[in-house]
């Protein structure tokens, strides 16, 4: 395992595990702690070794906002001139599958950290929201869009507007995230459901990745189209002659991601 003042970093097997590490503000993300994150998620995504990436907090906290303390004297001027959130777009265009881990408060930009990545596994202790109506500001990085689509308006507005948090148990409830596990289990449940992923064809996962995400954006008809065009693509690969000649064959396949 490698270590960053703010980010601990470790491979294992197809799978890179990125863990948030600033336990005395409870994970509160900062724009360097972003701008590295980002940083390390690229690295990871150019990576042929590298199938899946898992990233997680501690049992304590996934990562309980922003840092407030390096926004607290800014004005609008100082906030449009750092751009952080540049950041946030470089994350969302990682193509490879995101596992998050998430335990305990979720709360802020972390609520919308939880939101990019692509699958979801909850520790039972969760608390999910979007409190930043109680400091004066509202969520910047995705929060009201995501979540909206993720949950709906009114649940969505309520959330927002009177900064309540969601149980895991809620949250799973809505939709918001994917699978909620005891507190003893949520870190190897996360590592679980990574490999088992990272044992599917590569270029298959980014290609699903890519046509589940289009739901957002696009229209029935549009997301359709480019869902063909993806599904396509997949027969030049060798990986799925493999696959179907494996489940001719019964057998496991191996897949090489090409």
């Amino acid at each position: 395992m490698s270590e960053q003042t703010h980010l601990l970093t470790e491979v294992d097997g197809h799978v890179a595990i990125i863990s948030i590490n600033r336990p005395k503000v409870l994970n509160a993300l900062n724009l360097e702690l972003m701008q590295d994150l980002a940083g390390l998620l690229e690295s990871y995504d150019a990576d042929d070794s590298i199938r899946v990436i898992l990233l997680a907090g501690s049992e304590r906290a996934w990562a309980a906002g922003a840092d407030i303390g390096d926004m607290a004297t800014a004005t609008r001027k100082d906030m449009e001139s750092r751009d952080q959130f540049t950041q946030w777009e470089r994350i969302k265009s990682i193509k490879k599958p995101i596992v998050a881990a998430v335990s305990g408060f979720a709360l802020g930009g972390g609520c919308e950290l939880m939101m990019h990545c692509d699958v979801i596994i909850c520790s039972e202790t969760a608390k999910i929201g979007q409190p930043e109506i109680n400091i004066g500001v509202m969520p910047g990085a995705g929060g009201t869009q995501r979540l909206t689509r993720a949950v709906g308006k009114a649940l969505a507005m309520d959330i927002v507007l009177s900064g309540r948090f969601l149980s895991a148990k809620e949250a799973l409830a809505y939709g918001l995230v994917s699978r909620v596990v005891p507190r003893e289990h949520w870190m190897d449940e996360a590592k679980r459901v990574a490999h088992a992923i990272a044992t599917k064809a590569p270029i298959s996962l980014r290609n699903a990745k890519e046509s589940v995400l289009n739901s957002e954006e696009q229209s029935l008809s549009a997301g359709l189209v480019r869902e063909r065009q993806l599904f396509y693509e997949l027969f030049d690969t060798e990986d799925q002659k493999e696959g179907m000649s494996a489940f001719i064959e019964k057998r496991r396949p191996s897949f090489t991601g090409k």
